[in-house]
């Protein structure tokens, strides 16, 4: 009989390493090991022959970057998406995709199940396992470290080294960075280790080092940059006057934030499994981008549909942070997101300066701000009358009015 397929998410790190090995011979099974390019860069280098060498019978090394910022950054930032008012979501929008293609080369592969090495206390296996659950419910999940038998095997880190060194699999393991990092093309996310002490100090001179997406703002030039961005529908479509496609957008404000120190994040979040976690983010482009997409909003977004679609970006931000991207409700938020923003086209201008990204000006053809009615002079539209307020205010004073007065009863 064929051996059964397993396709593992892989990384290269000491975690899916030895899970590929594990696998293998705990399941006697063939090992397919896929990495999604979402956007490591160097993190890619030498992965296809460290996966073979390590016992994976076939290796997926599939560029996704163009449909992670198609697909699932825009739409994302389409929806104003921000978790407990910091996190612009970089590792929680990208699980889908990955889980995604997964499942893909488990049916074209003919494998019965998808292996991960996410940890049993965090957020991305729920978000891997919800998202196969969505698009193949019947393939089997395998995630060892809700293994009892792969724990004990493996407490800590030093009998994973040793078992690495054991079946000759190159590992780095260093005290040299004691974090674990997660990049792409959004952001860079760092945790764990050090960062568990909340009192840690990530912007202190001798942590320097552990950021590379953004330099320390106090590092950043002394000379403001202004930069602009067009949009179309909600999308962005040109920087500076360059018509590009997502990915060179997110590239290119990647750039831009990073010279300035824009984007960095230190928060203590809620994780879907109920504890609280310390993640430390850098995300130059998306701050960029979140700060200009709002702020053309503010001129050509209907006052009602703003307030309706703002009302629901902390529902839309849990569901992409708890892993519910392909789950109905997100899909029907999204749909009112895509019908929102089908007026929200123009031009912003933002300044770059040492971290912060301010607003230097907005344009749009179909502005919805009209000076002659805003102006504090005489109004040459005759559009609105001062003296309606008389009205409007005594019609929505009336009920505080009523009930003032029964309090004031009540309290004789």
């Amino acid at each position: 009989m064929a051996k059964q397929k397993i396709v593992l998410a892989y990384s290269g790190g000491l975690d899916t390493s030895i899970i590929l090995k594990w696998l293998k011979e705990t399941y006697d099974a063939e090992i397919i090991a896929f990495t999604a390019d979402i956007g490591q860069k160097e993190e890619l280098d030498g992965l296809e022959e460290k996966a073979l060498n390590t016992g994976a019978s076939k290796v997926y090394i599939d560029d996704l970057r163009e449909e992670f910022a198609r697909d699932f950054i825009f739409p994302m930032f389409q929806a104003g998406a921000l978790y407990e008012g910091q996190y612009l979501l970089g590792t929680s929008i990208a699980r889908p995709l990955i889980a995604k293609r997964m499942v893909e080369i488990a049916r074209a592969e003919g494998a019965t199940a998808i292996a991960h090495g996410a940890t049993g206390k965090g957020n991305d296996q729920v978000r891997f396992e919800l998202t196969a659950a969505a698009l193949t419910p019947d393939i089997e999940v395998i995630a060892p470290w809700r293994l009892e038998q792969f724990r004990e095997q493996f407490p800590g880190r030093a009998e994973m080294i040793a078992y690495a060194e054991k079946h000759g699999i190159p590992v780095t393991a260093s005290a040299s960075k004691p974090y674990s990092m997660d990049r792409n093309l959004l952001h860079i996310s760092y945790e764990s280790g050090v960062l568990e002490d909340p009192w840690f100090d990530a912007s202190a001179p001798s942590n320097k080092d552990m950021f590379l997406l953004s330099a320390d703002p106090e590092d950043a030039p002394d000379q403001a940059e202004y930069i602009e961005l067009e949009f179309e529908q909600g999308n962005c479509v040109a920087v500076n006057g360059e018509r590009m496609i997502p990915l060179h957008i997110m590239e290119k404000l990647n750039e831009l934030g990073g010279k300035h120190g824009v984007g960095r994040v230190d928060m203590v979040e809620n994780r879907f499994v109920g504890m609280k976690s310390r993640g430390v983010y850098e995300t130059p482009g998306g701050s960029i981008l979140f700060t200009a997409h709002r702020k053309m909003e503010s001129l050509t977004m209907d006052r009602e549909v703003m307030h309706l679609r703002d009302s629901l970006i902390s529902k839309y931000a849990s569901l992409v942070y708890n892993g519910f991207w392909f789950a109905p409700e997100r899909l029907v938020v999204q749909a009112l997101v895509t019908e929102s923003q089908k007026n929200v086209s123009g031009t912003v201008r933002l300044k770059l300066y040492k971290g912060n990204v301010t607003a230097a000006g907005v344009k749009s053809p179909v502005s919805l701000y009209n000076p002659n009615i805003a102006t504090m002079e005489a109004d040459p539209t005759k559009a609105y009358d001062q003296g309606d307020a008389t009205g409007f205010i005594r019609l929505n004073a009336l009920r505080l009015r009523v009930a003032a007065g029964v309090n004031q009863n009540a309290g004789k």
